[in-house]
């Protein structure tokens, strides 16, 4: 019975989320969709309570490359790329801000986390041009399947899966499957056996 209330409801606020994609459709078509995606984001963000979670979940579910009808992402929490993938009974804490990433099924992340599009989105090496000009490189962050990621951690590299960040840890390089890290910059101190 809980399972069919909880799917009706989704249907809702898919319903409910329709107009508002067409609107960013339009959006789309102005200002590219990047922007779009970003505004849209930045918008559904901000409605609070689990009404808020099923409004997200609804608007990425039509909007995200992939977003699954069980996900639960949280106030505050913005994507700023629609290529992101989003799997089944994934749970993104409060205040997040996700780039590209591809999340895999049962992963938990916790609030406040910066998941970043890899550690070069910007390049400095011209001093005779502003950095915010000299461009850079995008890259997919995946994380594993079953990963848990603490409060506060900034992702700049793959994680692997059942691993596990530590609060507060700052991932430059790939954590591989089954490991345990923290730190800045993170470093494995144990492994799950």
């Amino acid at each position: 019975m809980k399972k069919i209330v909880k799917d009706v409801i989704s249907v809702l606020f898919l319903l409910l989320a329709l107009p508002f994609f067409v609107i960013y459709r339009v959006e789309v078509i102005l200002v590219g969709i990047e922007k779009a995606f970003q505004g849209a984001s930045q918008f559904f963000s901000l409605f609070p309570g689990l009404s808020g979670m099923y409004f997200r979940r609804a608007f990425y579910i039509l909007t995200l490359k992939k977003c699954s009808r069980d996900c639960y992402t949280g106030f505050g929490t913005v994507f700023s790329h629609p290529g992101v993938e989003i799997g089944r009974h994934v749970y993104i804490g409060t205040n997040c801000t996700l780039g590209d990433v591809c999340i895999s099924d049962y992963a938990t992340i916790g609030s406040n986390v910066d998941i970043l599009s890899g550690r070069k989105q910007h390049d400095i090496a011209d001093i005779n041009t502003p950095a915010q000009e000299q461009g850079g490189a995008y890259i997919k962050i995946h994380i594993g399947e079953d990963a848990w990621i603490g409060n506060s951690a900034v992702i700049m590299a793959n994680i692997g899966k059942k691993s596990v960040i530590g609060a507060g840890s700052v991932v430059v390089d790939d954590i591989e499957d089954l490991a345990v890290a923290v730190g800045n910059p993170a470093k494995v101190i144990r492994k799950r056996t």
